[in-house]
């Protein structure tokens, strides 16, 4: 049986918006079906443009707005609505963070029945220029003997043709064009797909994947363009172990952040993960501190610890810290930094956490406190066997709300914690992009 897509509407509609979805979407009915319309907001009404019809929902996209909802503003980037780097331009920050709180607060409550005792203030920081952290795509057209350079567009996985990015660094986000420029004049040009952006604490760093090797001259104009803007050129031309560092020469492979607060400073290689935004991942940490309270008499374990972001700020008040992470390049990075800021109570083991780790080393001490900071995938293996640990109190960092209710249902229905505290971060403004952070207690 075939399966034929159904026609697209060609005339826009108009339609009342009535909520806003997790994607940043606002929700409208017509024809008795739920429509996702980009660009809109609630308490609007709009004239829609559909772009895509499906047996159950339909999408649009906002052609003009009829009623204007308070809360939104005039996106600061001319690309808003074609590049998919951001979705919530169009709405106010303070109304941004307040929705990211609302999507939380509907997964736990309605999804995994879980109240909180307790909403912290959410963390905030600057809207625009705080990203470090990204990943372009290029790709050179040969029909149309054009070069792209961008994030992907709203709605498909072609890539944007962007002339600057506001929420990237701006010595990043202001140079697109030029960097642009620099490509499509490379005799290598088709074969470069991506570009990693790592900012440190000096340092910008430019990581150029490359599926062919670059002639000298390629590599001679690339080396000019980052000496031009203080960029550190790496190239890549395999996998993740390939990286290599081509300007400044006879300097270190690693960039650096510094946690000022806790006086830590922290060497990382450019494809490693890292914060995008560091000013929330300052404040990030001190609400970690503030809420797990760590003391001379914690031993504490650290879960999905990464290079020891949060390991070593408890590290500098608890008794001591083991840090677990899936891969031995990770637990090298974090043992290194450990040494580099001359904490000597913490250890770091490799484990890969979605399998049975009960014979492990690490997981036959006794600990009063645990941390979690799992990918989007959320901690489900390691929250359904917590009971071996026997703690009382479990700070968890989440990427993802849906898995971290899934996850918090577990520990409040299943193990008898209860959500003692819980907020939202803003770690990536202008996006529907949600971090949690979460304390769970026994009593």
């Amino acid at each position: 049986m075939s399966h034929r897509r159904k026609p697209i509407p060609q005339n826009p509609v108009e339609v009342e918006i009535t909520g806003l979805s997790h994607d940043g979407r606002g929700i409208a009915r017509q024809d008795n079906k739920v429509m996702f319309v980009f660009g809109a907001l609630p308490g609007e009404t709009v004239n829609a443009k559909f772009t895509r019809c499906h047996s159950r929902y339909s999408e649009a996209t906002t052609v003009d707005v009829i009623n204007q909802a308070s809360t939104r503003v005039v996106p600061k980037c001319e690309h808003f609505g074609l590049c998919g780097g951001c979705q919530l331009q169009h709405l106010a920050p303070s109304s941004q963070i307040l929705h990211k709180q609302k999507m939380l607060e509907e997964q736990l409550v309605n999804q995994a029945k879980v109240t909180p005792e307790e909403w912290l203030p959410p963390l905030v920081s600057t809207p625009f220029g705080y990203r470090q952290k990204a990943r372009l795509g290029v790709r050179f057209v040969e029909k149309k003997d054009a070069l792209l350079i961008g994030f992907r567009e709203q709605g498909n996985n072609k890539i944007a043709i962007i002339e600057g990015c506001e929420v990237l660094d701006p010595r990043v986000g202001s140079r697109i064009k030029e960097l642009r420029d620099l490509i499509n004049s490379l005799e290598g040009k088709m074969h470069i797909p991506q570009i990693e952006i790592a900012i440190g604490e000096e340092e910008v760093a430019l990581v150029f994947r490359h599926l062919a090797p670059l002639s000298e001259q390629d590599i001679a104009a690339l080396t000019t363009f980052c000496e031009r803007f203080h960029f550190s050129l790496y190239l890549q031309p395999q996998g993740v172990d390939s990286v290599h560092k081509i300007w400044p020469v006879n300097s270190s492979l690693a960039l650096r952040y510094v946690l000022k607060d806790q006086q830590l400073t922290y060497h990382f290689h450019p494809l490693d993960f890292t914060q995008v935004n560091q000013e929330i991942n300052q404040q990030m940490v001190n609400q970690a501190l503030t809420l797990l309270n760590p003391s001379s008499n914690d031993s504490i374990l650290d879960l999905f610890c990464g290079l020891g972001n949060f390991s070593l700020p408890f590290a500098q008040k608890a008794h001591d810290v083991v840090g677990v992470e899936g891969t031995a390049q990770m637990v090298a990075r974090a043992t290194e930094n450990a040494r580099n800021n001359q904490l000597t109570n913490i250890e770091f083991h490799a484990c890969d956490l979605s399998k049975d780790f009960a014979e492990q080393s690490w997981a036959k001490k006794q600990y009063t406190k645990i941390v979690l900071d799992p990918p989007r995938c959320g901690a489900e293996e390691i929250v359904n066997q917590i009971s071996r640990f026997n703690v009382k109190e479990i700070l968890y960092i989440s990427c993802n709300p849906a898995t971290f209710a899934r996850d918090a249902a577990i520990l409040v229905h299943q193990h008898g914690f209860s959500l003692a505290k819980v907020g939202v971060m803003d770690m990536f403004p202008h996006t529907a992009h949600v971090e949690t952070m979460g304390l769970f207690r026994k009593p």
